[in-house]
């Protein structure tokens, strides 16, 4: 009996079938790569969709930049830290990745190695290295784009003898073309963020003074967004201190550059005034709304007698700072006064402070706040928590103080997610204890 015949209209309909569901795939792929904005993030998506297209569960991706400018990282699916490390043991001309990358023969392309141990020429070593995680097979592609040129390598591995099928490699074929070209956004904001963040770096103190009667830290991180936040600490005559800390509106190498003016003139401002922080920060707004109309600032300018545990001090809409010390962890309001730039005729009054012995002083800008996720009250209820929680071996030194504060509010720094660190915004911690 004859097999039944099918219909070209059937072949043709499974055969449309198939391609929308193909490109729904990539589609839902591509979507899910396009939201990663951190370059980590990028590369984790491209190996897992990777593997959901090659039908692999393990992999990892070698991100090295052909012109030389990084960054350099290598990230696993399935993989931990060591079992990288045992994949890097193996010489890298051995390696699928390091041919791609090096430009070897034969790494023009993709590379399919179906059964590893088969392999007459295979490396002894990473003969050894794949018999001990178990992988027998993996399918490389190289990552690259037209205008950046190599950006890096992706290694899918099969725990058994196999490689794609030809749906399969034009599949992720069209992918890699989309990844390369995503990554190397990201490698170009990476590396501006970084470039941003030493450019912030070098406008602040490079070590703070040492002043009789006071212990000084500070803590600083650049968000990616960030480059606005800043701190001071100056001495001033007559064995006095000034501590300031701010924060400029906006973001990127603008607000960068309005950061480091401010800070200057604030230290100018400070030196002939600084006895009266309430006229610091009035000039400092008048200097704000000639120069830049367009922006806003908030600040708080400190004068400390470290002497006499005196401290003067005046805010522009500025989170208040704390005291912690054995009897008391309280905030200090200074917040009853607009940010700088933003009124027309600028006032605030000013607060003075003693402060008992062994007491610090603790100055911050509200990207601590901020990166909590929480509503502002909740955030101030945390802060306060955490500072009041501060082990006495702790509060001998700033330096402890801040980063004992720094883990205590955000205790998932970097993770992302409801009540844990968001990353986007500057932190700035300046610390100083009273003796």
């Amino acid at each position: 009996m004859a097999p039944p015949r099918i219909a070209p209209g059937a072949v043709l309909q499974d055969r449309l079938a198939g391609w929308v569901s193909d490109l729904t795939t990539l589609h839902e792929l591509t979507e899910r790569l396009a939201r990663t904005a951190a370059l980590t993030d990028a590369l984790h998506e491209v190996l897992r969709a990777g593997a959901a297209l090659v039908g692999a569960r393990r992999g990892l991706v070698v991100l090295e930049p052909g012109d030389g400018l990084g960054p350099d990282t290598t990230l696993g699916l399935g993989l931990g830290r060591s079992d990288l490390g045992h994949i890097e043991t193996v010489p890298r001309a051995a390696m699928s990745y390091g041919r791609i990358l090096d430009g070897l023969p034969g790494g023009e392309a993709e590379i399919a190695q179906p059964d590893l141990f088969a392999e007459d020429g295979l490396d002894p070593r990473h003969r050894e290295v794949a018999a001990r995680l178990g992988y027998a097979a993996s399918y490389t592609l190289p990552l690259a784009t037209e205008a950046a040129g190599r950006l890096g390598a992706a290694v899918w591995l099969y725990d058994e003898p196999a490689e794609p099928v030809a749906r399969q490699r034009h599949l992720i074929g069209l992918y890699a073309r989309y990844a390369g070209e995503h990554l190397a956004r990201v490698v170009e904001i990476e590396r501006t963020r970084a470039c941003m963040t030493t450019i912030s770096e070098e406008l602040l103190p490079s070590r703070l003074p040492r002043i009789a009667g006071v212990q000084l830290a500070a803590r600083h991180r650049t968000g990616p967004r960030g480059g606005g936040d800043w701190y001071d600490a100056l001495p001033l005559p007559d064995a006095a201190l000034g501590l300031a800390v701010g924060s400029v509106t906006g973001s990127g190498p603008s607000a960068v550059a309005a950061m480091g003016r401010l800070r200057a003139s604030l230290r100018a401002y400070a030196v002939m005034e600084g006895e009266d922080p309430v006229a610091v920060l009035s000039d400092l707004e008048l200097l704000l709304r000639l120069t830049e109309p367009a922006r806003c600032a908030t600040a708080l300018f400190a004068y400390c007698e470290p002497a006499l545990r005196k401290i003067t001090m005046a805010g522009a809409g500025h989170s208040p700072p704390l005291v912690i010390g054995e009897r008391r962890t309280e905030f200090v309001e200074t917040s009853l006064s607009a940010p700088l730039g933003m009124l027309a005729c600028w006032e605030a009054p000013s607060v003075e402070l003693t402060v008992e012995p062994g007491e610090t002083v603790l100055l911050y800008t509200d990207g601590l706040l901020r990166r909590t996720g929480d509503p502002v009250d909740r955030a101030f209820t945390r802060l306060h928590a955490a500072a009041a929680s501060a082990p006495r071996a702790v509060r001998a030194d700033p330096g402890a103080v801040a980063d004992h504060v720094l883990r205590a509010v955000l205790p998932e720094d970097g993770r992302g997610g409801p009540g844990k660190d968001r990353g986007n915004e500057d932190i700035v911690l300046l610390a100083a204890r009273f003796e």
